[in-house]
């Protein structure tokens, strides 16, 4: 039976209701539901506009009161004869619908994630805090939680209550600093942001989810509910193998991509569903064994082609749903291709919906800009001094590797992380505590974050982007190294480049630029990195940077090529290195694929295939890759002739590949190099063939070696070296 009306029961203290109306109070769950006042238990609910509410039974809908309107400012109270689950029924002029009240429902965040996150050890925040689709006592909805500590109030605000703040202001979870609400019948696809009052009562700009884990389409930034069903993962074939296939003995050729600008539709679109269909095939065909992505978490700015990135739990919506990633994953598992991702810890952008400043406070970046602002991409810098920092950074790279199956992690901008005067000049940076220039909190959460996948997730990898000589970045964490898998060779990348540009009569002056390299190349484990940098920002493309006549610019980059391929060190190339794109890379339109009509063109993309399949059938050129005992120089100064002579070894030896190239456009005939065994000696490669656009000399297939000691060797091969350059040729026997 419903308890009749109550006068006392909308009597609301003032300074409670003006809280309320101002959205100010500090303790809604004090206030609003399920309460007791003098005259027994009462409801209270906030209704703005709604026609008249009611509060039903739960068990069988019957009345237990009717919600009086306090005034006109859409608070509600109803008087009850005893409390029991209940539901509001609304009338919206003529729409009515039945709810339960977002405020009958107690704590939500369990007892060891509260004490997870107040520790700042919760390494699966993407699962507890966010919007989480789910049903708490029977009843579907969505329960949002927020780490906002030095925040007055936050409210999750949508189309579900008309974004008003005021609506569903969110329980604090003092003992953590996180904000809580569960918001019944509700669903996926629900479009949401936070609503903070920070540090003195500021009300800040509304906030995109830094759990979020889905967005709408930038410009728009909004989160979104994401859809809680399993992706249903097909590729155990490949998890079970892959921590073999991503090993310092294993043939990895990775093909760096930018997922908006490979290849469109005639309409422009670009989604995973083309990326599926078209990129899978064509990397499968090339013979490359991994994608990597440029960032794919949501980013607001597109021009930053992902490096500034304000969703690190979402996959950008610009290519489809969570789902459409994980199928994109899927199916390149299913072909045998890894999924690498570029994963940016290092720095956030300004956006004022985004992290900066995000209860009020300078909470995700440091409060000092000589530690908190990156003034080369006018970012914010995360504080890797606060443990909730390291352990949202940590769980966001736990999501992409555990929930998208993810194959590895190229971890942006590490030596930016690693020095505190990292592009500061005296006076603009602060030294560490003991008065040096290491970053000793970058440095921990580095070797945190690398412990944590090799424990979590066996077979994953993660790769620097380091640019320094820092000691030991693939080393061991328990030896004292940061514990990546493996490290780019910025080195190998700077020097290569830059001999490749002088033009061949110079190169003589320029010799130690190639040979230097193997100095240093085992002192890590190394990928060869020509990567998306190296062809933008007036660098020209990989084939405008080649010097001579058109001729010579082909043959020129068919040895760069070769030379890499054949080199030490895992191999990476940004997508229209392989068909000799004569532009940079534009990040809004897709490569230029007419250039495959021309015959020297395809010449290149047929060279990188017979590279990738070349290096991943002979076991001397990526077994012993981090390995010094697999490489040995036979001509390392032959300066006036720009040519150089090496060996590969394979781990017993039977197989050695010879490599000779000659950097000028000056064919050596007869020309004599000794060889460690006797026998006949295939050639496995020419760069020059006339099957790449080269002018075909060679050595019909191979040469038997000759009784004649050189260069420490008692057999020799006469061989043909063409001009600009590359052979291989492997011992038969």
């Amino acid at each position: 039976m419903a308890r009749g009306k109550n006068p006392s029961a909308t009597k609301v203290d003032q300074g409670a209701l003006q809280a309320v109306l101002e959205g100010r109070h500090g303790d809604p769950f004090a206030f609003f539901g399920p309460q007791e006042d003098e005259s027994g238990p009462i409801i209270r609910a906030f209704l703005p506009g709604c026609s008249g509410a009611s509060v039903i039974a739960r068990s069988d809908h019957r009345l237990l009161g009717t919600l009086e309107p306090v005034g006109d400012t859409g608070l509600m109270v109803a008087s009850l004869e005893a409390h029991e689950a209940y539901l509001l029924r609304i009338d919206w002029h003529g729409h009515v619908i039945e709810t339960e009240d977002p405020y009958s429902f107690g704590p939500l965040l369990g007892e060891m994630d509260v004490y997870l996150i107040r520790e700042g050890t919760h390494l699966d925040i993407g699962r507890c805090l966010g919007a989480q689709a789910t049903v708490i006592d029977g009843i579907s909805g969505v329960r949002f939680a927020v780490w906002a500590p030095n925040a007055e109030r936050v409210s999750v605000v949508g189309d579900f209550n008309s974004w008003d703040g005021r609506r569903h202001m969110m329980r604090k979870r003092l003992e953590a600093g996180v904000f809580e609400i569960f918001v019944p019948r509700i669903w996926a696809g629900e479009r949401y942001r936070y609503e903070i009052r920070g540090a003195g009562g500021i009300l800040l700009p509304q906030k995109s989810d830094p759990v979020g884990r889905q967005f709408e389409m930038p410009p728009s930034t909004c989160s979104v509910v994401t859809d809680p069903t399993p992706f249903g993962w097909s590729d155990e074939s490949w998890m079970q193998a892959r921590a073999d296939r991503q090993a310092s003995h294993a043939a990895m050729s990775i093909y760096e991509i930018h997922a908006g600008s490979w290849r469109r539709r005639w309409d422009s679109s670009v989604d995973w569903r083309l990326l599926i269909d078209d990129l899978i095939p064509y990397v499968q065909g090339l013979g490359f064994t991994h994608i990597e992505l440029m960032p794919i978490m949501e980013h607001p700015f597109g021009g930053s082609w992902g490096y500034q990135p304000l969703g690190l739990f979402a996959p950008t919506a610009r290519y489809g749903s969570p789902h459409d990633f994980a199928a994109f994953v899927n199916a390149c598992h299913n072909a045998g291709i890894g999924v690498l991702l570029d994963w940016v810890p290092a720095h956030f952008p300004t956006d004022e919906h985004g992290l900066a400043h995000f209860d009020g406070t300078a909470l995700y970046e440091h409060a000092d800009p000589k530690e908190g602002f990156h003034q080369d991409w006018n970012t914010l810098i995360f504080n890797m001094g606060r443990n909730e920092v390291v352990a949202y950074l940590i769980a966001s790279a736990l999501e992409w590797l555990e929930h998208f199956h993810i194959d590895g992690l190229r971890v942006d901008a590490v030596a930016s992380m690693l020095y505190r005067d990292y592009s500061r000049e005296e006076g603009q940076w602060v030294p560490n505590r003991y008065g040096g220039r290491e970053n000793l909190e970058a440095v921990a959460f580095l070797k945190r974050l690398n412990t944590v996948i090799a424990e979590r997730v066996p077979g994953a990898i993660t790769i620097a982007e380091e640019s320094t000589s820092w000691p030991q970045v693939s080393g061991r964490v328990s030896e004292g190294g940061l514990g990546f898998n493996y490290k780019w060779n910025m080195g190998w990348m700077n020097d290569t480049l830059s001999y490749m540009g002088e033009d061949p009569v110079y190169r003589r002056w320029h010799h130690d630029k190639i040979s230097f390299g193997l100095v240093y190349a085992f002192s890590e484990r190394f990928v060869l990195p020509l990567s998306h940098d190296e062809v933008v920002h007036g660098k020209r493309s990989l084939i405008g940077r080649m010097p001579g006549d058109h001729w010579q610019k082909f043959a020129n980059l068919r040895a760069l090529f070769g030379l890499m391929w054949m080199h030490p060190g895992k191999k990476l190339l940004f997508m229209g290195g392989e068909i000799a794109q004569e532009h940079e890379w534009r990040h809004d339109d897709p490569l230029d694929w007419w250039h495959l009509e021309h015959a020297d063109n395809r010449g290149v993309q047929h060279l990188v295939r017979d590279l990738n399949h070349l290096y991943a059938r002979e076991p001397a050129l990526h077994l012993r890759d981090a390995e010094s005992g697999g490489f040995q120089w036979i001509l390392v100064n032959e300066r006036e002739t720009s040519i150089y002579a090496f060996l590969r070894w394979d781990p017993q030896g039977y197989s050695p590949v010879l490599v000779i190239a000659n950097m000028t456009p000056v064919p050596r005939f007869d020309f004599a190099v000794g060889v460690p065994k006797a026998g006949y000696w295939k050639e496995v490669l020419n760069t020059d063939s006339e099957v790449y656009g080269g002018s075909n000399h060679g050595n019909f297939g191979g040469a038997a070696t000759e009784p004649h000691g050189m260069q420490g060797f008692e057999q020799m091969l006469k061989l043909t070296i063409p001009p600009l350059g590359v052979l291989a040729l492997r011992f038969e026997g």
